[in-house]
């Protein structure tokens, strides 16, 4: 059962990431911002997503 526990749990968090990265490429900010923010997200996920949600860009 933990398996599949955590199956469910890992494709919800890629969701989650990819929902960050699509959300950041289709924002406003400048391109260096939004390379810089993806790459965060990839490399970091876990603190990468918590600076997104916090200081990311907005819009």
């Amino acid at each position: 059962m933990g398996i599949e526990v955590t199956g469910i749990l890992s494709l919800i968090w890629l969701i989650i990431i990819i929902w960050a990265i699509v959300k950041t490429a289709s924002s406003s900010a400048g391109t260096g911002a939004k390379v810089i923010w993806i790459l965060v997200l990839l490399f970091l996920p876990l603190i990468g997503l918590i600076l997104w949600l916090l200081l990311g860009p907005k819009g």
